[in-house]
């Protein structure tokens, strides 16, 4: 196991709070540092609250936490930033800084649901393979397209942890447990929350078709999946049918039995939901959405998209601050 620890060395994580974080993928990441604790018997971990001024952040269901000033963050040994919807709007100048500065100091960088979007704007998810949480994933790719996102609940490439938010914190900081004190403790800090396995970062996050079929149906699962990851360059219905070894007509029975519609509505379904997130994530124009989302002009893209979701586009962008 890499990174063990010795038992009587604490390790100090730094939580960095953006105004509106998300509070499960927060409270999923401490609580196992603090099981930890419980069941060694040794302060194993320590952590610290962080905000860029000393001022309480406020999370996004409202509930507000009294942090610590970056400058008096004292010694850390791995820094998880926590974001939430609207991270684009937490990006700062002094943040960004801070964060480069602890990677001169070989401090660890992490992040939490929409953290990564921190990360990536900070430079420092360069040449490191990173995830995101999965309605996020479509506008990070998009502002940063040389960055290597896979779609997995969390990933730890050298001194950079991600983590798609949610639950899949406590996965990551499961996995961080057995790194450092062996697979025994982790082991048992998931017993106490009732985990049914500890997962691994090359478990996929779940798709909504997932969850409502529970893998019963793993073909149908995999058309899916290469529907999501062809979105831009469309894939025929047969070529999908082909790949998974069914014919077209089996695979639109499918369709029509579990998700009552049919593989061409579905598709163009995810691609709308796509750009929905594109929409209101980035300042990419309606065209070049369109076009990124496989639509072959921005007034078909128009059209379908006000037949969905009963309003045109342009009523996504949120109005400009004053």
């Amino acid at each position: 196991m890499q990174d063990q620890q010795p038992h009587n060395q604490t390790t100090r994580y730094g939580f960095l709070l953006l105004p509106g974080f998300s509070l499960t993928p927060f409270a999923a990441a401490l609580d196992p540092l603090r099981m930890a604790n419980r069941l060694s018997g040794d302060e194993l971990y320590e952590w610290v609250l962080l905000g860029r001024t000393k001022h309480p952040v406020t999370s996004s269901c409202g509930i507000q936490f009294n942090v610590t000033k970056l400058k008096h963050s004292g010694h850390l040994d791995t820094i998880f930033v926590c974001g939430g919807v609207q991270v684009e709007d937490c990006v700062s100048k002094p943040v960004r800084d801070w964060l480069r500065m602890q990677v001169k100091k070989h401090v660890k960088i992490g992040a939490l649901c929409t953290g990564s979007y921190i990360l990536a704007e900070a430079g420092l998810l360069e040449g490191y393979r990173c995830t995101i949480h999965w309605e996020n994933m479509a506008s990070l790719m998009e502002r940063f397209p040389d960055l290597i996102v896979s779609p997995v609940l969390f990933k730890a490439d050298r001194n950079r942890y991600t983590c798609a938010g949610g639950i899949a914190s406590m996965d990551l900081m499961i996995y961080l447990i057995a790194r450092h004190h062996g697979p025994v403790l982790a082991n048992e800090v998931a017993e106490e929350f009732m985990l049914e396995r500890v997962r691994d970062q090359n478990d996929r996050q779940p798709t909504s078709l997932r969850i409502l079929l529970g893998g019963s149906q793993p073909r149908l699962a995999e058309a899916v999946i290469y529907m999501e990851n062809n979105k831009e360059e469309l894939l025929g219905i047969d070529e999908i049918a082909r790949k998974i070894g069914i014919s077209r007509r089996q695979l639109e029975r499918l369709f029509r039995k579990y998700l009552n519609c049919s593989p061409i509505d579905y598709y163009k379904r995810l691609r709308l939901i796509q750009a929905r997130h594109l929409l209101q994530q980035t300042d990419m124009l309606v065209s070049e959405i369109a076009m990124s989302c496989g639509f072959n002009s921005s007034n078909h893209f128009s059209m379908c998209y006000r037949e969905h979701f009963g309003y045109p586009p342009s009523s996504e962008r949120r109005p400009a601050l004053t």
